[in-house]
């Protein structure tokens, strides 16, 4: 149990921080450790295109070591943060953003499941309150009957 305990404990380490771990290469990094921060800072910000739903900078994709690449020589032009973002949304759509920006062009795409929600609550109201409005017939005679004799039968 001694000898189990520690190994337990390894896997678990490893398993934790395993996640962590950056995909930017060693030759991908910039000398300056400034402008090393600021990409890191930038490269969090911006979506794989491959994996979607990782950063350019968890992501082993060839193409997301290629933007890693394309903000590092953005920013070695003398590149400001927004103009860097500002080039790299202008090449690959806002899409590009793990958090895209509220504005009047994808309103619509954050309103939709508001929209969805509020119209969903609307026609159940509406049918829940049509149900009570409908009057209930009286039983005929016949049914009457039938259904007295089904009660005593059950009885």
């Amino acid at each position: 149990m001694k000898r189990i305990l520690p190994a337990i404990a390894g896997i678990w380490v490893a398993l934790t921080f395993a996640g962590t771990a950056f995909a930017v290469k060693p030759s991908e990094m910039l000398a300056d450790p400034k402008l090393e921060a600021r990409a890191r800072v930038l490269s969090e910000e911006l979506r794989c295109m491959v994996c979607q739903n990782q950063s350019i900078d968890d992501s082993d994709a060839e193409l997301a070591g290629d933007l890693r690449v394309l903000l590092r020589e953005r920013l070695l032009a003398g590149d400001t943060d927004e103009q860097v973002m500002d080039y790299i949304v202008s090449r690959y759509g806002e899409f590009v953003l793990l958090k895209p920006q509220f504005n009047l062009r994808n309103s619509l795409l954050w309103g939709t499941p508001v929209l969805i929600l509020l119209g969903g609550a609307v026609f159940v109201f509406a049918s829940a309150r049509s149900r009570r409005r409908q009057p209930t017939e009286a039983l005929s005679k016949d049914e009457q009957q039938a259904l007295d004799a089904i009660l005593r039968k059950d009885a």
